[in-house]
C-alpha cells in the first residue's frame, strides 16, 4: 500500500499543507491564518433578502460579509430577517460570497441575533488527516505540532527541526504559483483562468509533427493525466475546457474511457464530453479557493512579501543572533505591514526584521540579508 504522509510548512503569516503519496503531490493548500477562507465554519447569520430568481436566498454574516444559502440547501420557506445557523460549504471566490448550507441549531443556542462567529471548520492538515487516516503528519512549527497532537493524537504527528518541505516539494508548490506546467518532452500545458471558464492548452512542444495517431493518442492521454492533477492540486473548479495537440477532431473521442479512472480519484470532477470544436468539456464543483486567486496572478505584493519571510527563516536559523533586514518594493513592505501578525511571527522567530524600500526591486527579487 502506498505510504502518506502530510506535510505541514508553517512560515510568518502562512501555513502550506501538501499530502504526498510514495513521494508524489496529491493535494496542496495554502492558508493564511490571520484570514481563513471560512469552509466549514458556522455561523449564526440573518436572512437579509430572498433571491427566487437565483432559487434562494442572502444572509448577513458577521464581519459583513455576505452569503448564499440556497434553496435545496434550506433557504426554501425561509423569510426575511430571520436568524439562521448556517456552515460555509464554499468559500468566497470569483467575486463572490460564501455558499451556505443550513446547519442543525442545538436546544442550548438561541437562534437569535447578533451575527457571529460560533465555530471555525477545520484547516488543511486535519481535513487531510480525516480523509486520510493511515496518513502521519510531519510540521516543522512546534506550536502547530502542539495543536495537531491534541486533535489526532501525538502518534500520528511528529515534529522536526528541518523544514517540513523537501526542496523537491518547494519546487512543486513554486510551480503550482505559476500558469504553465511543463510536460516531458519538451511540452506543457498552459492554464488560462477567466471570469466565465478555465482555458487548458496541451503543447507538444518538440513532440509535435512527425508522428503518427498512437503516438498523438498517448501524449495527449498523458498531458490529460497532468491536466487532471492540476486542476486538482490548484483547486480549479466551475466549466473547464481542454484543447488537445495534434489530433483530428473525430479522434478525441478515444481518449475518453482513458480517464475514468482519474474522474474516479476526484469526486468533485465530472467528464461532460468533446465540444462540436473538438474541446474537452468538464464541470469541476466550487469548494476551496483556487490557488491562484489566494498567491495572486501574477503573485501578489503580499504573496511575495510572505515568500521573502519563509525564505528569510531558513538563512536565519542558520546564523541566531544576526541582525535581519528586508528589501523589498514599497508595495511589498505596505502589504506585510497590513497582514496581521507576519513581521510579528518573523521577529519572534528570528529577531527584529528592518524594512528597507527599495523602488526598483522587481517581483521575485525580494530578499532578507544581514543588516
Amino acid at each position: 500500500m502506498a505510504a502518506s504522509l502530510i506535510h505541514v510548512s508553517v512560515s510568518p503569516g502562512e501555513q502550506r499543507t501538501a499530502l504526498t503519496r510514495d513521494g508524489v503531490l496529491e493535494a496542496a493548500f495554502i492558508e493564511r491564518p490571520a484570514r481563513p477562507e471560512g469552509v466549514g465554519d458556522v455561523h449564526v447569520a440573518r436572512l437579509s433578502a430572498r433571491a427566487p430568481a437565483m432559487g434562494g436566498a442572502f444572509l448577513a454574516m458577521a464581519g459583513g460579509e455576505t452569503g448564499f444559502l440556497p434553496d435545496s440547501e434550506g433557504a426554501k420557506g425561509r423569510h426575511e430577517g430571520e436568524w439562521l445557523r448556517v456552515a460555509v460549504s464554499r468559500a468566497a471566490q470569483g467575486g463572490k460570497g460564501p455558499r451556505l448550507a443550513l446547519a442543525p441549531a442545538t436546544p442550548q443556542e438561541p437562534l437569535q441575533g447578533p451575527v457571529r462567529l460560533l465555530a471555525r471548520g477545520p484547516d488543511a492538515p486535519l481535513r487531510l488527516a480525516g480523509r486520510h487516516p493511515d496518513a502521519r503528519l510531519l510540521t516543522d512549527h512546534a506550536a502547530t505540532a502542539a495543536r495537531l497532537r491534541g486533535a489526532l493524537g501525538p502518534e500520528r504527528v511528529a515534529l522536526t527541526t528541518r523544514p517540513a518541505f523537501s526542496e523537491e516539494l518547494e519546487e512543486e508548490f513554486e510551480r503550482l504559483s505559476g500558469m504553465a506546467v511543463p510536460l516531458p518532452g519538451g511540452g506543457r500545458l498552459t492554464l488560462h483562468p477567466t471570469p466565465a471558464l478555465l482555458a487548458i492548452d496541451i503543447d507538444a512542444g518538440s513532440q509535435a509533427g512527425g508522428r503518427d495517431a498512437a503516438a498523438h493518442h498517448a501524449l495527449n492521454a498523458a498531458a490529460l493525466a497532468e491536466a487532471l492533477r492540476q486542476i486538482r492540486l490548484r483547486h480549479l473548479a466551475g466549466a473547464i475546457l481542454v484543447d488537445m495537440a495534434g489530433m483530428k477532431v473525430s479522434a478525441r473521442q478515444a481518449l475518453l474511457p482513458g480517464l475514468k479512472p482519474l474522474l474516479a480519484a476526484d469526486p468533485l470532477l465530472r467528464l461532460i464530453g468533446l465540444t462540436g470544436l473538438g474541446l474537452l468539456e468538464l464541470q469541476r464543483r466550487r469548494v476551496h479557493t483556487p490557488l491562484h486567486e489566494v498567491l495572486g496572478h501574477p503573485p501578489s505584493p503580499l504573496t511575495r512579501g510572505l515568500a521573502a519571510l519563509r525564505r528569510g527563516l531558513r538563512d536565519a536559523a542558520a546564523r541566531p543572533g544576526a541582525a535581519w533586514a528586508l528589501t523589498a518594493h514599497p508595495a511589498v513592505l505596505a502589504a506585510l505591514r497590513d497582514w496581521p501578525g507576519a513581521l510579528d511571527e518573523f521577529a519572534a522567530r528570528a529577531g527584529p526584521l528592518a524594512l528597507r524600500a527599495d523602488p526598483l526591486c522587481a517581483a521575485g527579487q525580494e530578499h532578507i540579508h544581514a543588516a
